[in-house]
């Protein structure tokens, strides 16, 4: 089963609803990158007027985690995933649009190739810059995943 972005907001509304109610949307997924946005509303503002970080960790962390999944998916072996770490840094006031993107989906298939062939747990450290309409950097954050084939 292919990931689609659609298929991943569908997965929000069902199995995390607060990003989904928060307007947490996938927007672009493929094997390298992963682009997601969220709208500074109402629901989701901090006592400042600006996006909530954690509304932002959300958005930040689906990047990095639907790259896991779909590089796990296309094994076809049972590996679990566990988020273990996690970094942020907050640099302008998030409001408006919000795009949060991760490039580095290339480095999953070497943990996981290592995951398989080992059969210990591997990890990995993505990172996410999340950007304004102006492409400005609002915040940046980094995740560290460990993976390992369940036996």
């Amino acid at each position: 089963m292919k990931i689609t972005p659609r298929k991943l907001n569908a997965f929000l509304l069902f199995k995390l609803p607060a990003a989904y109610f928060t307007g947490v949307r996938t927007k672009y997924i493929d094997d390298v990158k992963c682009i997601v946005t969220v709208k500074h509303r109402w629901i989701n503002q901090n006592p400042f007027k600006s996006l909530f970080w954690a509304v932002q960790g959300m958005a930040a962390e689906l990047t990095t985690g639907a790259l896991i999944i779909n590089k796990i998916k296309a094994t076809d072996k049972n590996i679990a995933m566990l988020l273990v770490k996690n970094d942020a840094s907050y640099s302008k006031k998030a409001t408006g649009r919000i795009t949060f993107e991760c490039h580095e989906g290339d480095l999953i298939d070497s943990v996981i190739e290592e995951a398989i062939k080992t059969g210990e747990g591997q990890t990995v450290t993505l990172n996410v810059v999340g950007s304004n309409s102006k492409d400005e950097e609002v915040s940046r954050f980094s995740f560290t995943w460990s993976m390992k084939v369940r036996t």
